[in-house]
């Protein structure tokens, strides 16, 4: 019986082989399946990215137009009474006249501080809306917020340059200009 055994196994020894051509093709289609899989995956990969990309900058985008239009309605919400008062500016220019003659005469105490009191609440009113006068007497001349409308000689040297007469107040709206101040400048 060993010897049919050497037999049999020197037998299987001698025999090629055989080469299961089936594995061979589905080992090669294996390879190539995953190189495609490979390239569709960077494929993807590429894709996801760009369009990651695209998501940030519309997020971005979109929050600087949130914060655009905020400011805007800010804006828009502090100057939306800017006619009405520009055109009671006028108004307030004849009050302030109209005080300065009032002190001057022998009117009635009562009566002067009967209308004073007027004067005074609709300047506290304006000024709650956010209007604010400018302060321009004696100060230098300042092209970004004074108008000069004439120039005379002053004898004193620290007047040169600077306002001497304001011949119209300039007002702020919420700290943006709306009426530039018409002054006379020392030269």
């Amino acid at each position: 019986m060993q010897e049919n055994d050497l037999k049999n196994q020197a037998e299987e020894d001698e025999l090629p082989m055989e080469i299961d051509e089936s594995n061979l093709d589905e080992t090669e289609e294996t390879e190539e399946s995953a190189g495609k899989n490979k390239s569709d995956f960077q494929k993807l990969e590429a894709e996801l990215a760009e369009q990651k990309d695209k998501y940030i900058r519309l997020f971005a985008e979109f929050d600087n137009y949130k914060r655009r239009t905020s400011k805007e309605a800010i804006e828009l919400r502090q100057t939306a009474g800017k006619e009405v008062i520009i055109s009671m500016l006028d108004t307030l220019d004849d009050m302030d006249r109209a005080e300065q003659q009032m002190q001057e005469s022998d009117m009635e105490k009562s009566i002067k501080d009967g209308i004073l009191l007027v004067f005074d609440k609709f300047r506290k009113t304006l000024q709650a809306k956010g209007l604010k006068p400018i302060s321009t007497l004696h100060s230098e001349f300042d092209v970004e917020k004074d108008e000069a409308v004439s120039e005379i000689d002053v004898n004193d040297k620290k007047l040169k340059g600077k306002v001497v007469a304001e011949l119209q107040k300039g007002y702020y709206l919420n700290d943006k200009l709306i009426r530039f101040a018409k002054v006379v400048v020392g030269k």
